[in-house]
């Protein structure tokens, strides 16, 4: 072990941290006092305390058809969030909030289904029917006698349908997917690719965004594929009478966006399928909006250790503690999804309170967050990192996100030991460089980077929490081991967990986080790319 030489010529306190303990020397004369190098200490003694017997315990618990699936909300998420405060209390780590309180509270509203009365040319069209009212939304009425057409909706660097319109205030309507060349080149990507505007719920998010930031009042979008996506469910929903999707509470009405059946395209825009050109149309509109969205309380979890010499720079571990909760009357107990994050982070943190109590408080702050409804829209962490965020976002360094990292997917069944590693190069070469350099001093693991694609079909750079960090420029590493037969149902339970993968994988982000918290520099954004925000 290396040291380092301090010279001093008067009485020393030294403090023994996370002891609170002090110890007093005095010393009558110059002489060279030995200080231990924080990062000179190997951290395999520390990484070797997550185990996957405490692994298994605890999982057994977090996943039991006790906590009844840990819905967002619901009797079972509360009990999950009581059941994490407790472990950190138990282990001495302090709460991330003042007053030892570990609960972020995270306002949420079922969007119930609205009642809508709209016609187009005092005709009438109806809902679940012509058309389906996307996202959340407060009451609203309004009408217009003209309408403002903006072809594909499209507003981006390189090409856009907004040039010289005016919409603010007014009633948009789009088609879907976007515009190419004779010669198969797409205007937007400049490639015979497609873009993120025609792929799906993103095109969809996309358009809707780019008419709100324009200042439209709402949006009509003429998507043949999301339409009949959509209509089955909005309709079941009606027939059921049970609540819609969960979100965020928004104290600001939402514009409006229907997504519409092509009678009712051609009704706003007789043209809507042949003709791309923005215009002003003349139809008028009149719509008659009621909603009454039921409120929610929820909450994230945030446990903290303070760094010892730069305190202010933080280091995010993060994991969803929500599940899918109860479905006719089957627990959906989520142990991989994402009941393995949950237990490793509290492993984890063990792990580097173990490493205070001998003296070692790591350089840099870190934060254990557990984040609430994940499956509902990554509605926690977006509630964490847009509007509430404990500590400044300018001083978050990294994200390393756990979701479900305690199975094996198809792919790697002769090939177990193994994490798929999603995001590490995508804001920060250098994260990507400390992760495989990390690996391969300590875990060995396969670190495999299928997924590590923005434009991957299956999009999991967007859909877990590390997103919300990644789009505001935090570089991130998400830990993940695919899918599985049992995700999402009932199945996934905690016999299914292979817990020495769990401990391996939990002990390689342990070492991850402790040499990010522990080297001299922080990392540098040096490739940013550009993720934008998108709903699920």
């Amino acid at each position: 072990m290396k040291k380092s030489l301090l010279f001093v010529s008067v009485t020393l306190v030294l403090l023994n941290c996370g002891s609170n303990k002090t110890k007093t020397a005095s010393i009558t004369k110059t002489e060279e006092v030995e200080k231990e190098i924080l990062t000179d200490v190997d951290p395999t003694t520390y990484g070797t305390t997550i185990t996957s017997a405490e692994l298994k315990e605890m999982l057994y618990t977090y996943a039991s058809d006790e906590f009844e699936g840990r819905e967002t909300g619901e009797k079972g998420q509360k009990m999950a969030v009581e059941y994490l405060k407790q472990k950190y209390e138990s282990m001495g780590i302090p709460s991330a909030l003042p007053n030892d309180d570990y609960f972020q509270e995270v306002p949420l509203e079922k969007q119930k289904s609205p009642d809508v009365t709209l016609s187009i040319n005092e005709k009438p069209f109806l809902k679940n029917e012509d058309f389906v009212v996307y996202g959340s939304t407060n009451t609203q009425n309004f009408s217009a006698d003209k309408i403002v057409y903006v072809g594909y909706g499209i507003h981006s660097d390189n090409y856009s349908d907004y040039t010289d319109l005016d919409v603010k205030g007014k009633i948009v309507v789009a088609r879907d997917g976007e515009p190419k060349s004779s010669d198969g080149i797409f205007n937007v990507s400049g490639t015979t690719e497609t873009s993120k505007w025609s792929n799906g719920r993103q095109g969809l998010s996309s358009k809707r965004d780019a008419a709100m930031k324009k200042g439209a009042k709402a949006i009509f979008l003429l998507d043949y594929g999301m339409f009949a996506r959509y209509l089955p469910y909005y309709k079941a929903q009606d027939t059921s009478g049970t609540s819609g999707r969960i979100s965020l509470s928004n104290d600001t009405p939402d514009m409006i966006t229907f997504i519409i059946s092509e009678a009712m395209g051609k009704a706003l825009f007789k043209n809507i399928n042949s003709d791309s050109k923005p215009q002003t149309v003349a139809s008028k509109v009149s719509v008659d909006l009621v909603s009454n969205p039921e409120k929610l309380d929820s909450e994230n979890v945030a446990a903290f250790i303070k760094g010892s010499e730069k305190p202010d720079e933080i280091i995010v571990i993060s994991a969803h503690l929500d599940h899918e909760g109860v479905k006719n009357g089957e627990v959906y107990n989520g142990a991989d999804d994402d009941g393995s994050g949950t237990v490793g982070i509290l492993e984890i943190a063990e792990a580097f309170k173990k490493a205070v109590d001998d003296g070692y408080t790591p350089k840099r702050s870190i934060l254990f967050l557990h984040v609430t409804g994940e499956e509902k829209g990554l509605l926690g962490s977006r509630y964490y990192t847009d509007i509430d965020p404990i500590f400044p976002l300018a001083n978050t360094m990294v994200n390393l996100n756990l979701d479900m990292i305690g199975r094996v997917d198809a792919r790697h069944e002769e090939d177990r030991n193994y994490v798929y590693i999603i995001g590490s190069d995508m804001l920060s070469t250098e994260l990507h460089t400390v992760s495989e350099d990390v690996n391969k001093k300590y875990s060995n693991i396969t670190l495999d980077y299928t997924y590590n694609n923005e434009t991957d079909p299956n999009r999991y750079y967007y859909r877990s929490d590390h997103y919300n960090f990644a789009k505001n420029n935090i570089p991130v590493i998400f830990y993940y081991n695919g899918t599985h037969d049992d995700y999402h149902k009932p199945t996934d339970t905690p016999d299914k967990i292979e817990y020495d993968l769990l401990q391996n994988r939990a002990r390689l982000v342990f070492y991850t986080a402790w040499e990010l918290a522990n080297r001299d520099n922080r990392i540098m954004v040096d490739a940013p790319s550009k993720p934008k925000l998108n709903n699920f």
